[in-house]
């Protein structure tokens, strides 16, 4: 005996329910997903990417570092793009200490800080010369030598853990300094044009940072 009509016609509803639309439908929207959830991890990652070349990508100039002050707060050295500076790796007890700081206050005082600064960074890497706190450093020139221009925290200029400010300015020369009281010369643009050691003629530092100062003041009376 053939079977009824009742299981013939409940045949194509469980066909169409087994394998029909439904789970074809399924089928797609989870391809449509994985697609999605691809594109989603791919922008992630290219994001990402972006971020850690952004982070480490290196600074163009001296002015674009952060660095830490003789009182450990933060400090930009974009404060003084569109001036001179003359950075200098200093010393409380070098033997020419006295004659470096007095020289280097002389220069600030007569360049004036609208367009010049000396921008102190001790270095306790030369001797004995340089044994204190970066507050008592700052504190012993200020109070010996009268000094008035900024200093900045007490770094390290030699080996792995040189400052990255400072190293900036002895990889624009490719030199590192010797001893203390080495001076790099920093135009507006936060670029190295020059550089002394501690043994070159001062007098050669003033004339060449009058010669930039005046450069900038000439400059903005045309502007005018």
């Amino acid at each position: 005996m053939g079977p009824s009509a009742s299981s013939v016609s409940s045949s194509p509803s469980k066909m169409e329910a087994l394998g029909g639309y439904p789970v074809k439908s399924s089928s797609l929207k989870a391809k449509r997903l994985t697609v999605l959830l691809s594109m989603t991890v791919g922008v992630g990652c290219l994001f990402l990417l972006q971020t850690q070349l952004v982070k480490h990508r290196k600074p163009r100039d001296f002015y674009s570092f952060e660095v830490i002050d003789a009182k450990g707060r933060t400090f930009p050295l974009e404060k003084f793009r569109g001036k001179v500076s003359l950075v200098v790796n200093v010393a409380s007890y070098s033997d020419n200490t006295e004659a470096n700081y007095q020289f280097l206050q002389e220069l600030h005082r007569e360049l004036g800080t609208s367009h010049f600064n000396v921008l102190a960074f001790p270095c306790g890497q030369f001797g004995d010369s340089e044994p204190g706190t970066s507050r008592d450093i700052e504190a012993y020139a200020k109070s010996a030598f009268g000094v008035t221009f900024p200093f900045f925290n007490k770094i390290r200029i030699l080996g792995s853990e040189a400052d990255p400010a400072f190293k900036f300015l002895t990889d624009s020369v490719q030199k590192t300094p010797k001893w203390n009281f080495w001076k790099f010369l920093v135009n507006t643009e936060g670029k190295v044009v020059r550089f002394w050691k501690n043994n070159e003629p001062m007098e050669s530092v003033r004339e060449e940072a009058r010669a930039m100062v005046r450069e900038i003041i000439l400059k903005k009376r045309v502007e005018l």
